[in-house]
C-alpha cells in the first residue's frame, strides 16, 4: 500500500474514533443508564450534557429536545468492548433494569444488543477486529475479501 498519493502528499486517514455523541431527551436518566447499567465513568457534566469514559473512549451525552425517537432503525449501533467474564453480570444487570434488547447475537464473539433510554442501539461485545477476521476467514461471508491480516 502506498504511503503517498500521486501528487506526493500522504493520504488523509483518521487516527481513530475521537468520541461518540448521543443525543438524549432526559440527561439525568441517560447519565444513570450509562453509569449505572453500563458502568461508564462520569467525567464532567453541565446543564445540557455530560462527558463519560468507556475505558479510554470518550462518550458525550447531549440533551436535544428535538431528537426523533427512536433515533434510527436498521443495524447502525455503537459497540462497547467487555470481558467475557462480565457478560453474565451485564445480562443480569440489563434484565434487572428492564433494558430492552433489540437483537440476538448472530456473529463471532458474545454480544448483548440493547437500547438506551432514548432508543440508541448499543452492543456489549466480547472480541476484536482480529478475532472477527479470524472467524470470518474460517467461514467467509459471501463475496469476502480481506485486505489486512
Amino acid at each position: 500500500m502506498s504511503t503517498t498519493t500521486s501528487s506526493g502528499r500522504r493520504p488523509l486517514r483518521p487516527q481513530g474514533i475521537n468520541h461518540l455523541t448521543f443525543a438524549v431527551t432526559d440527561l439525568e436518566r441517560s447519565i444513570g443508564f450509562y453509569t449505572g447499567v453500563l458502568g461508564l465513568e462520569l467525567v464532567a457534566r453541565w446543564t445540557r450534557g455530560a462527558y463519560l469514559l468507556a475505558g479510554n473512549d470518550w462518550v458525550c451525552l447531549s440533551r436535544d429536545a428535538q431528537m426523533p425517537v427512536p433515533p434510527q432503525a436498521g443495524y447502525t449501533h455503537a459497540a462497547f468492548t467487555v470481558d467475557q467474564a462480565d457478560m453474565e453480570a451485564y445480562r443480569q444487570q440489563v434484565d434487572a433494569h428492564g433494558v430492552r434488547v433489540w437483537r440476538s447475537n448472530q456473529s463471532e464473539g458474545d454480544s448483548l444488543y440493547l437500547l438506551d433510554p432514548d432508543g440508541h442501539q448499543l452492543e456489549l461485545h466480547v472480541g476484536s477486529l482480529q478475532t472477527r477476521l479470524q472467524a470470518v476467514a474460517a467461514q467467509p461471508y459471501d463475496g469476502w475479501v480481506c485486505y489486512r491480516r
